[in-house]
C-alpha cells in the first residue's frame, strides 16, 4: 500500500515572492522538490512525498506562484523563466547540495526540463512527467503523414490552451473547465479529491488569472524580467541533466505517440517508461507504479 502520511507546511522567503510547499521527511535528508503543473496543486504529490521521505529525501512540493497559499507575484511575471528562478530559489533557501533531485509534471515538467537543459543547474537529477522536453516535441521516428495526422488530432486536443488566452472569460469559465480536463485528461480516475485541491489553491480571481497567465506568458509577445532571462533562455533546449521521462499510456492531454523521440534527445544515464492505466496526472492515478519508477532511477 501506499503511505500516505500527512505533510507538513513550509513557508520559504525569496526575494520576488513567499512560497508555500508540502513537506515530507527529514529536514537534514537530500533534497528533493516537486513542482506541479495545472489545474493541479502540490497535493498531488501526496503519495510520491511519503515514498521519497521512506528513503531519507527532504521532499519540498511548493504551491507554484500564483497557487494559493503561495503569493501572486507583485511583478507579474510567469515565464519559464520565472518559475525555473523560483525552483532554483528554493533549493538555495533550504541549502540543497548536489545531491538535490527536481521532480516536475505538466507546467512543473517544462520547468524541470528547462533547468535540466541549463548550464548551472544545482539537481543531480529530473524526473519529468507528462510533457517532454522541447526538442522531442519538434522531431520523431514517425513517417511525416503518420505525424501530420497525430498533430492535427494533438492541435484538437490542445483546444483548451487557445481558451485560455481569453481575458476574464476563460478566468470565470473554471468551475466549468478544471473538472472536464480533470475528466478528459485522465479518463475513468475520480478526481474528487484532486479538483477540490485544486480550487482551494484557485481561490480569487486574481489566483485564477495567474494560473491562466502561464499559457498566456508563453503565447504573448512580452520577454520575462531582465533577471529571469538567462534561465529563460534554456527551455527549448535538450537535457544535460539525467532524466527520468514518464507518460501515461491514456493520457488525453499528450498523445503518447508524440513522446516517441525522447529517448533520442536525452543525456547519458536517462530512462523513459510509459506507465500503464495512466493517463495525464500519472502520479495520482497509478502511484505505486510512478513511485517504483521514480525511487529505482533515484538509486540509494
Amino acid at each position: 500500500m501506499t503511505d500516505t502520511s500527512p505533510p507538513r507546511t513550509l513557508r520559504i522567503e525569496l526575494p520576488e515572492l513567499t512560497i508555500t510547499a508540502l513537506t515530507w521527511g527529514p529536514d537534514d535528508g537530500p533534497l528533493a522538490i516537486a513542482l506541479h503543473g495545472y489545474p493541479d496543486s502540490a497535493w498531488s504529490w501526496r503519495h510520491l512525498g511519503p515514498a521519497l521521505a521512506e528513503r531519507g529525501y527532504r521532499v519540498v512540493a511548493p504551491f507554484t506562484r500564483g497557487y494559493a497559499p503561495t503569493d501572486i507575484p507583485a511583478d507579474g511575471d510567469f515565464h519559464i523563466g520565472a518559475l525555473m528562478h523560483d525552483a532554483i530559489g528554493v533549493h538555495h533557501a533550504l541549502g540543497g547540495g548536489r545531491d538535490a533531485v527536481l521532480i516536475g509534471h505538466d507546467w512543473g515538467a517544462l520547468t524541470a526540463n528547462a533547468i535540466g537543459a541549463h548550464r548551472k543547474s544545482p539537481f543531480r537529477a529530473v524526473v519529468s512527467m507528462s510533457v517532454p522536453p522541447v526538442p522531442a516535441m519538434t522531431r520523431s521516428d514517425l513517417d511525416p503523414r503518420t505525424r501530420f495526422g497525430l498533430l492535427r488530432r494533438q492541435a484538437r486536443m490542445s483546444w483548451y490552451i487557445f481558451f485560455n488566452q481569453i481575458p476574464v472569460v476563460s478566468e470565470r469559465s473554471l468551475d466549468r473547465l478544471i473538472p472536464k480536463l480533470w475528466r478528459d485528461w485522465s479518463p475513468g480516475h475520480d478526481a474528487t479529491e484532486d479538483v477540490a485541491h485544486v480550487f482551494d489553491a484557485l481561490p480569487t480571481l486574481e489566483n485564477r488569472r495567474a494560473a491562466l497567465q502561464y499559457y498566456r506568458s508563453v503565447a504573448g509577445p512580452g520577454r520575462p524580467a531582465a533577471r529571469y532571462r538567462e534561465l529563460h533562455d534554456s527551455w527549448r533546449r535538450a537535457p544535460r541533466v539525467p532524466t527520468l521521462y514518464l507518460h501515461g499510456a491514456d493520457d488525453g492531454c499528450m498523445r503518447v505517440e508524440l513522446v516517441s523521440s525522447v529517448r533520442e534527445i536525452l543525456p547519458e544515464g536517462s530512462r523513459v517508461a510509459i506507465i500503464d492505466g495512466a493517463g495525464h496526472f500519472l502520479q495520482v492515478e497509478q502511484p505505486e507504479a510512478v513511485n517504483a519508477a521514480i525511487l529505482d532511477f533515484l538509486g540509494g
